[in-house]
């Protein structure tokens, strides 16, 4: 795994300096520890075959496959294209073997230089014909042309900034800001978008004029133009009927071809391992793959926690026993003030998902021993998973009821009488449940996974900011990727939606950043394209029955599963921060959200975030992902707009 940086102009006034490029650089360092290298050429305005653009282009290397081969750029025989490359190519060898057939010649034995020559053969349709996780960049000199890309689910990040007479790219947002110029403007729509998911959703990013590629999308540089395309879209509305002995053993082919090629690597590599279903499979196949004893051992990696609701220590030493894995655990108290600052700088943007605390942990933990891990990561969103797709079944049920007994069961008394039947946990949940079912399946799922609904979020911002938004619809992201499961039943399209907006903007930014900050590569086999078409493609009642999820999945590979695992409750990757906002962070909290430098920014009124803490802080209510959230956003602020050069 890598860090890629670059730029492209077409006017000399434009031009990426050797110094600037070497910054951009360095800062993602932690990425690709173990080389760097760089490539440049002038800008020819009047060159005698016509204006040529100029390029440069860094990359900083973690020696994966091919460690001690030649590093990057990576150039094809006569230079004419450039490469450089974040990922890595499981399918690469085939490809290899077929690019040699057709006379291609090669320098090196790992997964780069096969996408140079894939490239000359296939142009721009290059991108579909690889499996892996990638983002990167090619300089065509004979096409003067720069061509970004992107893996198909976005397992690897890649922002750009298209400016007059350039384009600027990165794996990093503090890449692109270490170029002079580059405007730090806060866009107050992915302010609104990340108060609603946690996260800023793709393709923007928290400055204006700087954007994100989407996964499964190239983008094409040329005489100072942009074209962005999508090469892979799996047709997410279309069903297919088939029996269920046939989908189990497909599923279970799949997932264990997708193990075997993500077991690649000419370095040590281990698995993250919950304890959980999908991670546990993952280390059963791992080995039964590898084999027994010497270097065939897994590795693998547990974190744990005193607070018994956090802590999923047990189930991961009984799975890491059943296969006799190499297993290392570490309990960690973790701190609040030690941490935050960290997860600040090196996630770029605001970002709220507070997991990314034991992600950041357990991936320092793993780097002590390997520099690859397999992840569970996927397996939730394509196999229906989360326990909250059941009250998308049971709203969609409720949905059919005649109008006046869906807005009895909405009315302040019904819940009222919840709560007091049905004590404090269970009666918040009902409220949740029962406020929205009067809006779109959409709108109300939206209302269950965000920080704050609509009408919470209208309600902090000041005026000024407000209209600054101009009428932007935070809920439009969530809306277009519902559309994509067309006429599927309720679950199956919010199952989906996660596919294509949670999980990359998310659960795939919390790992890849976490893990890149130890120089460690993160690999998902349930994410193989393969699997995912698969999987979308299953009817709803081969995954979830009477509000389990999994169905399939669990019987499919039962043999791997202990019958603890099997019947364990599911359980959040997190941390305390309801009491952590209470305690450790109860001064932070009230200077960073309360004080004078936050209200002069004016995007909330002070009273509105003023009542949230109180409450809060007096135990009164628990908001504490709404001010998780707060926090995170002004602690950014204060890190990437207020300090800046």
């Amino acid at each position: 795994m890598c860090g890629i940086t670059g730029a492209i102009w077409n006017s000399p006034s434009a031009a990426l300096d050797a110094a600037t490029l070497e910054r951009m650089t360095a800062l993602v360092a932690h990425r690709g520890p173990d080389d760097s290298g760089r490539y440049a050429s002038d800008c020819r305005v009047n060159g005698a075959e016509g204006p040529m653009p100029g390029i440069a282009l860094g990359h900083r290397r973690l020696s994966i496959i091919d460690p001690t081969g030649r590093g990057e750029p990576l150039a094809n025989e006569d230079g004419t294209v450039w490469l450089v490359f974040n990922g890595e190519i499981y399918n690469f060898r085939p490809l290899r073997e077929r690019l040699i057939a057709a006379g291609h010649q090669f320098q090196t034995a790992g997964d780069a230089e096969t996408i140079i020559h894939l490239y000359e053969e296939e142009g721009e349709d290059f991108a579909r014909h690889l499996w892996g996780m990638f983002a990167l960049a090619i300089w065509d000199s004979r096409r003067r042309q720069l061509v970004l890309a992107r893996d198909r689910l976005g397992k690897k990040p890649l922002v750009y900034s298209l400016q007059p007479n350039r384009l600027l790219f990165a794996s990093e947002l503090k890449c692109l800001l270490a170029v002079p110029g580059v405007s730090r403007e806060v866009d107050p729509r992915a302010i609104d978008a990340y108060l609603a998911y946690q996260y800023v959703p793709h393709p923007q990013t928290i400055f204006r004029g700087i954007s994100k590629l989407p996964p499964a999308h190239y983008a094409v540089w040329r005489e100072g133009r942009l074209e962005v395309k999508r090469y892979w879209q799996p047709d997410l509305s279309r069903q297919i009927d088939r029996p269920w002995d046939d989908y189990a053993a497909e599923l279970r082919e799949l997932l264990t071809d997708a193990v075997r090629l993500r077991l690649q690597s000419d370095v040590p590599l281990g698995a993250f391992l919950s304890g959980g279903i999908d991670s546990s499979i993952v280390v059963g196949l791992m080995r039964r793959l590898c084999g027994d004893g010497g270097d065939g051992r897994v590795k693998t990696f547990s974190i744990g926690f005193s607070n018994p609701r956090y802590d999923e220590t047990r189930w991961a030493r009984e799975v890491a026993q059943r296969f006799g894995t190499d297993h290392h655990e570490l309990r960690v108290e973790p701190r609040a003030l030690d941490i935050l600052p960290k997860l600040i700088w090196h996630y770029d943007e605001p970002f709220a998902d507070s997991s990314a605390v034991p992600t950041w942990y357990v991936s320092e933990l793993a780097r002590r021993e390997v520099k690859v891990v397999l992840t569970g990561d996927g397996g939730d969103e394509l196999f229906a998973g989360y326990d909250r797709y059941r009250a998308v079944r049971l709203a969609a049920r409720l949905d059919r009821l005649p109008r006046p007994v869906k807005r009895l069961l909405a009315s302040a008394s019904m819940q009222r009488l919840a709560k007091t039947c049905g004590g404090g946990r269970f009666g918040r949940r009902f409220e949740r449940f029962a406020a929205v079912l009067g809006q779109t399946p959409v709108r109300r799922y939206l209302d269950w996974v965000g920080i704050f609904d609509d009408p919470s979020r209208h309600a902090l911002w000041s005026d000024d900011f407000k209209s600054r938004l101009n009428g932007f619809d935070a809920a439009e992201f969530l809306e277009l990727a519902w559309q994509a499961s067309g006429e599927r039943d309720a679950v199956t399209a919010a199952s989906l939606t996660d596919l294509t907006t949670y999980l990359p903007c998310d659960l795939l930014v919390k790992v890849d950043i976490a893990s890149m900050a130890h120089g460690l590569e993160c690999r998902q086999p349930f994410l193989d394209h393969r699997l995912v078409e698969l999987a979308a493609a299953m009817p709803v009642r081969f995954k979830q029955r009477s509000g389990r999820g999994k169905r399939i999945l669990r019987h499919a590979m039962a043999d791997l599963l202990p019958a603890s695992v099997q019947r364990r409750p599911k359980m959040g990757f997190g941390v305390p921060i309801e009491e952590w906002l209470r305690e450790e962070l109860r001064e932070m909290v009230r200077d960073a959200l309360l004080g004078p430098t936050a209200i002069a920014r004016g995007y909330f009124r002070p009273n509105a975030v003023r009542r949230l803490v109180d409450e809060h802080q007096s135990g009164q209510r628990n908001h504490a992902a709404q001010i998780w959230s707060l926090l995170v956003l002004e602690l950014w602020h204060r890190q990437w707009v207020d300090a800046a050069p």
